[in-house]
């Protein structure tokens, strides 16, 4: 583990190698699983600001779930808020283009410059999931490993590209670029005494 701050960095997460390789996944993260994506409280406020931006980017059927059952839950087993789930488990906000890969409606509304919110930032951080420990105060950076990500596992490795790398401008988002030039510097400095 390292530790910056407040924020403990999992080893798994400076060790392992992921890079999405959505041609091979299809962005499955997006359809799989029994939760919708976490979301922070200023999150679903700022979602429920943007929403009329976001509408145009989602399928009729997502708009109509939006509609009927809104667009975020509360997870009472996680204590947190997450995204609303379509009928077959996939997020309110996944679309699918031509080629059959998952897009989220949010970024697409973003990229089109039609709002200046990303996306949600525990997509954006994925695979790393960020847990709170309410006793110590320390936020907890860990790996989620998934069957799901095997090929983007795969093409880190080919590729040379280690989690904390991969997650970068998600890190820098959340905590800051301080926080990541120093995450950067204890990875040096671990590599250092080890040789």
């Amino acid at each position: 583990m390292i530790l910056i701050g407040e924020i403990l960095v999992a080893d798994d997460v400076v060790d392992k190698h992921f890079a999405c390789n959505l041609n091979a996944c299809k962005g499955a993260c997006c359809i799989e699983g029994d939760f919708g994506a976490p979301l922070q409280e200023d999150e679903v406020i700022k979602i429920g600001q943007l929403l009329n931006e976001i509408l145009p980017y989602l399928s009729e059927d997502s708009k109509k779930v939006i509609q009927e059952k809104g667009f975020s839950t509360y997870n009472k087993e996680a204590s947190t808020n997450e995204t609303e789930l379509m009928p077959d488990g996939a997020c309110v906000f996944m679309g699918r283009d031509a080629l059959g890969i998952t897009y989220c409606g949010i970024e697409k509304a973003f990229r089109a410059g039609e709002i200046e919110y990303k996306k949600p930032i525990s997509c954006h951080l994925y695979p790393i999931r960020v847990s709170n420990n309410r006793l110590s105060g320390f936020q907890a950076l860990n790996y989620d490993v998934w069957d799901i990500c095997s090929a983007a596992c795969t093409r880190g490795n080919k590729e040379q590209i280690r989690i904390f790398e991969f997650a970068k401008e998600a890190l820098i988002r959340a905590y800051g670029a301080p926080f990541y030039e120093e995450l950067v510097a204890a990875v040096a400095n671990l590599e250092k005494n080890e040789d």
